[in-house]
């Protein structure tokens, strides 16, 4: 059986830590998988650490859905969530409802994300009652990048520290099980997690929250373009396969590549007939 919803929620009363890591492809979601990780988030990150673009505005359903479908088949006890791409959910709920669906029927998805407090209420709201598990998303939402004027620590003021415990209690209220807390300062992520009773899972978002997440290309040095200040690089792969690929390539102009032990056999008395 997966993870569930309840089990989420359970990690946070007794205090224990929920570790969550995206995955975009089947072989990395198998190894997160079998290394525990509880959650597994098919990210719109990977319009920029798989797929290339400056942002995650231009990634659409239909590669959310590529990909979701790999992960669900690489994974065997992790509940896997599909993040919801940006303007898929935000004109109505019936969007919201519809294409919440495809990531449950058609991704085989357990749960949904998507950003928004407040303004997103409503739609976690009819979604929950559908059946569907959500996560919220607070703090820096990438898909607001323009708008937050760039990617920067969410909730410094007054004003927008009240805001943002409103936005978590929304979510709260609506049903989401869970919520991000993204780049938000540390003592603010301390206390809103203490003020809801759903988990809080935290990206640059300090230790006070009851769990983390990351992306998978930062935390194995996969990704080179920039390391974002919250990531922790837990392996250098980037510079492991660099070398690698290298070698190879000296390997194959030396001649030097490939050797009997990767070549095949056959029956040379075929060959000499062939060669009459």
């Amino acid at each position: 059986m997966r993870v569930s919803v309840s089990q989420i929620r359970e990690m946070k009363q007794r205090g224990e830590k929920v570790a969550m890591l995206t995955a975009y492809d089947y072989a990395t979601a198998k190894i997160v998988d079998e290394a525990g990780i509880p959650l597994v988030l098919v990210g719109d990150s990977l319009g920029m650490v798989v797929l290339g673009y400056e942002s995650t505005i231009p990634v659409t359903m239909e590669e959310m859905l590529h990909h979701i479908k790999a992960v669900v088949r690489g994974t065997r006890q992790a509940m896997v969530i599909g993040d919801m791409p940006f303007m898929t959910y935000h004109v109505s709920v019936e969007d919201a409802l519809r294409n919440a669906a495809r990531f449950i029927q058609e991704g085989r998805a357990q749960a949904i994300k998507l950003e928004g407090g407040v303004t997103a209420a409503d739609k976690v709201k009819r979604i929950v009652e559908c059946g569907i598990p959500v996560m919220g998303h607070i703090g820096l939402t990438p898909q607001s990048v323009h708008q937050l004027g760039g990617f920067k620590v969410q909730g410094k003021t007054p004003e927008a520290a009240i805001r943002m415990l409103q936005d978590a209690r929304a979510l709260e209220q609506a049903g989401a099980f869970a919520v991000v807390l993204e780049m938000v300062p540390a003592p603010l992520a301390a206390l809103i997690t203490r003020k809801i009773s759903i988990p809080t899972i935290g990206i640059g978002s300090g230790a006070g929250c009851d769990g983390q997440v990351q992306v998978i290309s930062d935390l194995l040095g996969l990704f080179t373009d920039f390391v974002p200040k919250h990531a922790r690089q837990y392996a250098k792969l980037a510079d492991i396969i660099r070398s690698a690929v290298a070698e190879y390539h000296g390997e194959v102009k030396s001649g030097d590549f490939p050797t009997k032990e990767q070549s095949f056999s056959m029956d040379e008395s075929i060959l000499a007939e062939l060669d009459k």
